[in-house]
This record gives structure tokens, sequence and C-alpha cells, in this order.
């Protein structure tokens, strides 16, 4: 059954390199929570208690505008292939863009992406497991494609356009920077 530990130990850390998906929480004080899906090998463990992940372009901005005003967030993981797990880190979050030092520090242990957008560095305060018995089993099949696609057409350029045109502010009218 469930667990709560201070940091992530090694078996856990495992799990988390064996997951191809994760879920990212976080609500400002007013306005709507938002959770995102993430993927396409965009999650690393720095230490123990600090992880982070490349956030890429999407249709829209909700973590930044988020974190701009309270810096707690969520992350889950489940466990879709093998022995049932959900694991969920809770911690206070930074965000860091491509001209800051910690962005630049960070950058290379991920891939290049055309359409890197922000690196979120989270320091964990608790580590929660539960059974996970009622999620199903489903086998991962490949990454999509189409954002790097996409990303790759609009070029560096086309992707900074992108942000000022629909990336600036939330689906509750908070800017995002």
């Amino acid at each position: 059954m469930g667990k709560q530990l201070k940091e992530l130990n090694a078996a856990l850390q495992n799990f988390i390199k064996d997951q191809k998906i994760f879920f990212v929480g976080t609500a400002r004080a007013q306005g709507s929570v938002n959770v995102s899906p993430k993927g396409m090998n965009t999650f690393r463990i720095i230490d123990n208690r600090k992880i982070i992940w490349l956030n890429l372009t999407g249709s829209g901005n909700e973590t930044a505008a988020h974190l701009l005003d309270n810096n707690r967030m969520t992350i889950m993981f489940c466990s879709f292939e093998e022995m049932p797990l959900i694991l969920r880190l809770y911690g206070n979050a930074k965000i860091f863009h491509e001209n800051e030092e910690e962005y630049v520090a960070y950058s290379p242990l991920f891939d290049k992406y055309v359409g890197a957008r922000q690196i979120i560095e989270m320091d964990i305060d608790l580590v929660q497991s539960s059974c996970g018995y009622a999620v199903p089993f489903m086998e991962f099949k490949e990454e999509r494609t189409q954002l790097a696609e996409s990303d790759n057409k609009k070029g560096r350029e086309g992707i900074r356009k992108y942000w000022k045109d629909k990336n600036t502010k939330s689906i509750d009218g908070f800017d995002t920077i």
C-alpha cells in the first residue's frame, strides 16, 4: 500500500527512468487547476530531492503562469505495463528560460528540441506511492512525432512568434512571461 518518503530511493528512481509519460499539476491561488501530460524523454533526476524537466512548446503555457504566482507542483507517474504503482512527487518549482544560467547548465542533459521553452526545476518535499491497482494495463507503442515535426517546420523564429501569439496568457488571463 501507500508510503510517504522524504526523498527518492534507488528503486523509485529506476521506476521513473522506465516511464514514458508523467503528469504535472499546478495551480494559482485563483483560477483553473492545470494537469498536463508530458513525455518525449524530458524528465531528469538530479538527486534524491531534486528533479528537472524540459517544457516543450504546447497549445498553452499554464505551468509558467501558475509558477509565477505559486511555486507548488505535483508530478505523477503511473505504471501501465508492470507491477501496479502510482508515484507522486510534491514540491516547489522554479522556471528557467533559455537566457538564464540554470537553463544553460541543465540543457545539455536533454535532447535538442526546436520547441524547448523552459526548464522546470523542482525541489521535492514529499514522495508518495500508492497501489495503482485501478490503473489499466497499456502497452507503449512509440513516441508521437507530430510536435517535433511541427516545431522543426516553424523553426526557432517561428516558435518565438507562436509563443508571442499563443503562449503569453493562461486560459484564466494570467501572464506567462
